[in-house]
């Protein structure tokens, strides 16, 4: 299976590409699409959908693995934010790529067994995760990485997208 992670935002979404299952994962590609806060906001949404549908076109993914939006403190980043998941959705529907989505806490669970662990904690797990050397970098990239890695572990979640192809999958 192919999954992609996606943890988005308005200025850096980062994105990972992880094949395998859940034991023999591999990092296949990642990186990060930027937008400047100078640019007007149709541009910087164009920019992002264009980048994703790009990835999306050259890696072809099984499922993209979103992180849910579960609570940030100032409206400003609340909004920008769901903007950006607003165009990324977009972009795997135009793809035809099934969107799974977890939260932070499930997340954290899937790849640390702990919900509460902490940034430094989920980015040695990601590495040894995908057998890497080094930790990935930047934090949004890691993050992408983590959420496709929890979308393979979750077992019950494997089946979705053959699910999905003959119209029982989730709603």
């Amino acid at each position: 299976m192919t999954v992609l992670g996606v943890d988005p935002g308005m200025a850096d979404t980062g994105w990972a590409l992880v094949r395998g299952a859940s034991a023999t994962a591999e990092l296949a590609g990642s990186g990060l699409l930027k937008t400047s806060p100078r640019e007007h906001l149709p541009l910087r949404l164009e920019k992002l959908h264009e980048g994703l549908r790009r990835i999306l076109a050259e890696h072809k993914p099984d499922v993209m693995a979103v992180e849910e939006m579960f609570f940030l403190t100032a409206a400003h980043s609340v909004r920008s934010t769901l903007q950006a998941r607003g165009v990324i959705l977009l972009a795997a529907s135009q793809s035809g790529v099934v969107v799974r989505e977890y939260n932070p806490k499930q997340v954290k669970i899937a790849i640390s067994g702990s919900g509460t662990a902490d940034k430094l904690q989920m980015q040695k797990m990601v590495r040894s995760a995908l057998g890497l050397q080094d930790l990935l970098r930047p934090d949004d990239v890691a993050d992408a990485a983590a959420i496709a890695l929890c979308h393979l572990r979750c077992s019950r979640l494997k089946n979705f997208t053959v699910l999905d192809r003959l119209g029982g999958g989730p709603r």
